[in-house]
């Protein structure tokens, strides 16, 4: 088969080159890659990260066609329409017993810690591998590892209850524009902080600029501020989040693109018992409710590539007039 692979890190080490067709055991499910989403995490993992094997495949999301199965799975067969889970997790730790896989104790990640879904054929553990419901396109169906398990798991975390106010700044990103689509399902009123309109077609109650977001959000919500505000950015718009939480309000963050040390204003946070929370990808629960909640979400998509020009996918990440997912099709 072919495949993106790399033997160090370096995006010049990054070839599209012939690799061995990968096996099949008894518990493990041969999938055809369909097309896989291009995320910041695919970047690093070629440019810096650790990784397992060497050589290496990255491409933490995907989804794809059944195309074998060992003889001792159950839950997939030859061709199903499935994608993935993508935290590794053991299913012995104290965290994997309290439902939390994300935080396995012995885990990883697929694409990073095992070869990835930038290439033909990947053979993954039956555990998972899950069947796409009806009428789910690829592009969604290759969104659901990350993208939008980050956003669901970071709302759920946050316990955003009906007529909540969501502020989600990079709106438009890959977990940002799930953000405002899941937060209109819990029932919320999203505010997008955001330049990119078409985010009113994905359910956003207000699209606001970086640069007057506070006194949009305080005009909203009368002075009140937000009950919810997701920041996924990092450092360069840590106190513009944080002078729009409202009392007893909720920071959460998944992200430091823009740097991650910050400064902390203690006597705001505990005169208006703000609640600080860091959330990581999703739970197995988590995962399978999102399968059901999703199925009509969309999906903006920027540009496709194929599985031959995915290291110019890659670069494209940094792209300034990037205006929607990025996705390799295999």
């Amino acid at each position: 088969m072919y495949a993106l692979v790399f033997n160090k890190n370096g995006m010049e080490n990054l070839k599209y080159t012939e690799y061995k067709d990968p096996s099949v055991n008894d518990n493990e499910v041969l999938i055809k890659v369909r097309i896989a989403g291009v995320n910041l995490v695919d970047y690093f993992t070629v440019v810096s990260m650790n990784v397992n094997p060497i050589p290496h495949i990255p491409g933490v999301e995907f989804a794809g066609e059944v195309i074998k199965t060992g003889k001792n799975v159950k839950s997939v067969k030859e061709g199903d329409k499935v994608t993935i889970y993508g935290r590794i997790f053991d299913g012995n730790c104290d965290m994997c017993m309290m439902g939390y896989e994300t935080l396995c104790r012995n885990g990883g990640r697929i694409g990073v810690n095992t070869t990835g879904g930038f290439a033909e054929y990947v053979s993954i553990e039956e555990k998972y591998v899950f069947k796409l419901p009806e009428n789910y396109s690829w592009e969604l169906g290759s969104s659901m590892t990350v993208a939008a398990l980050t956003a669901y798991h970071a709302l759920k975390e946050a316990q955003l209850r009906l007529s909540d106010t969501l502020v989600v700044f990079g709106a438009s990103g890959n977990t940002g524009m799930f953000l405002v689509q899941l937060g209109k399902k819990f029932g919320a009123k999203v505010i997008a902080v955001s330049r990119k309109q078409w985010l009113t077609d994905f359910g956003a109650d207000m699209i606001v600029g970086y640069e007057d977001v506070y006194e949009k959000v305080k005009d909203f919500t009368n002075g009140k501020m937000a009950d919810v505000i997701i920041n996924s950015l990092g450092k360069e718009f840590w106190d513009k989040s944080f002078s729009v939480v409202g009392v007893k309000g909720k920071i959460v963050t998944f992200g430091t693109l823009t740097g991650a040390e910050i400064k902390l204003n203690l006597n705001q946070l505990y005169n208006k018992h703000i609640s600080i929370l860091g959330t990581n990808r999703g739970n197995r629960k988590d995962f399978l409710e999102l399968l059901d909640v999703c199925r009509d979400c969309k999906v903006r998509t920027w540009k496709k590539y194929s599985l031959e020009n995915g290291i110019e996918a890659l670069n494209s990440l940094s792209a300034n007039d990037r205006d929607g997912r990025i996705f390799i099709v295999v």
